[in-house]
């Protein structure tokens, strides 16, 4: 997470789309094959970009 911003900084549509991430992350980890090897690249990019969001709205005010 950004340094600059907390939790509560979030809209509840952001924190709610963050939550799905999360979700689909552990749902790739569980269907991992045992190997460890789950590329969640993807979805982390997607929570940086919620993130920078946040953080430029806040910045804003």
């Amino acid at each position: 997470m950004a340094k600059d911003i907390s939790f509560r900084d979030f809209t509840l549509g952001e924190k709610a789309r963050i939550a799905g991430l999360v979700v689909r992350m552990g749902k790739r980890g569980i269907a991992d094959n045992g190997t460890g090897n789950v590329d969640l690249s993807d979805l982390q990019k997607r929570v940086e970009h919620i993130e920078k969001t946040a953080e430029r709205r806040k910045n804003s005010k």
